[in-house]
């Protein structure tokens, strides 16, 4: 067994126009004086890194790490989790969406998607030159939104060609990171075509199951839906290759349930919570990953509707690191075991 990478945090959700949170030098320094050990880094905020510099020079991308290593920091791995959502979008979605690409994409989904599927082959490369072994992103979606709930009637084939056309643009972009030795780890997610299970199997089937198309595990996305986050891991240990520590609770009443109700984060019956502050049974959880041997980056990812970020980040590296289970060198009943003898073992079993 290997013991879990931690803790990390994901910085998306703390970057600012002030100091500490401004540049990638100070952000890792705060970070690094509130107990984290990692960080898994935006690859869309300029402040913190140029994609494509990083996957066109090795030196820069040195640099970027060396400014990480000098505050007593890791690079967990990059995030490409916008980029990922322009792969595919509804165009339900598409102005809404316009905001997560540069302004000379705007109103231009042909190009906005070019552009995103250039992101993450960049990301492939920089991934590489950073001596990273993983990525986190999102599918993006086409089904999601007239397909979600089978009302009205979702016409023959519909799904399978929804499917068949998502692997068809992620194809490319997964053998990109299979060439750079990087598994590409989805995070399963309302609003994304793989949003659970049997959606990511579907997909997995559709692009002839690429070994690189794995998992990102966020059970916060799992208590939302109703659905078995430790069961989870059992089924997908194997592809669970990332690894964000949030925490959720669902509170359903007779308003409003599962879908919310249109309301604002703070009154639906599922919201994300601060770690400690939700219901997630996170000692099942890291015991479980433990236990199927993963060996990545435990990355707190902050988004409680409640709590300061400041205050979560500073409760949150303690509470990962003491979820972390340091793995046993031997066995506990080793004292009563004895040497291995033949002929010992077959006198027991009398033969």
């Amino acid at each position: 067994m290997k013991t879990i990478k931690g803790p990390g945090i994901f910085l998306a959700q703390f970057m600012g126009d002030e100091a500490p949170f401004n540049s990638l030098k100070s952000i890792c320094e705060w970070a690094a004086s509130i107990g984290f050990k990692g960080v898994q880094i935006p690859s869309w905020d300029a402040r913190l890194i140029d994609l494509q510099k990083a996957a066109e020079s090795k030196t820069y991308a040195d640099e970027i790490k060396g400014i990480v290593n000098a505050a007593g920091l890791e690079i967990t791995e990059l995030s490409t989790h916008l980029q990922g959502q322009l792969v595919a979008v509804n165009p339900a979605f598409t102005e809404m969406f316009d905001g997560f690409a540069p302004a000379q994409y705007h109103h231009n989904i042909n190009a906005r998607t070019e552009w995103a599927v250039n992101q993450l082959k960049y990301a492939a490369k920089a991934s590489r030159n950073l001596g990273l072994n993983a990525h986190a992103t999102f599918s993006g979606a086409l089904l999601w939104a007239p397909a979600m709930y089978p009302w009205p009637q979702r016409p023959a084939g519909l799904v399978e060609a929804g499917f068949a056309e998502l692997a068809k643009r992620w194809l490319p972009i997964l053998n990109e990171f299979d060439a750079n030795g990087v598994d590409l780890c989805y995070e399963i997610h309302p609003g994304e075509d793989l949003h659970d299970g049997a959606s990511y199997e579907r997909f997995l089937e559709a692009t002839g199951n690429h070994a690189r198309a794995c998992l990102l595990y966020d059970p916060s996305h799992f208590v939302l839906q109703c659905l078995n986050y430790l069961e989870y891991i059992d089924i997908y240990h194997e592809k669970i290759k990332a690894f964000h520590v949030k925490d959720a609770e669902f509170n359903p009443t007779g308003r409003s349930g599962v879908y919310g109700g249109f309301q604002a984060w703070i009154d639906r019956p599922g919201r994300f919570r601060s770690l400690g502050d939700g219901q997630v049974d996170f000692k099942s959880v890291f015991s479980k990953l433990t236990q199927y041997d993963f060996s990545g980056w435990a990355v707190m990812e902050w988004e409680c509707c409640m709590k300061h970020p400041e205050d979560g980040a500073r409760e949150g590296a303690p509470f990962i690191k003491n979820h972390i289970i340091r793995v046993t060198e031997k066995a506990f009943d080793d004292f009563a075991g004895a040497a291995t003898d033949d002929a010992f073992n077959k006198r027991v079993l009398g033969i």
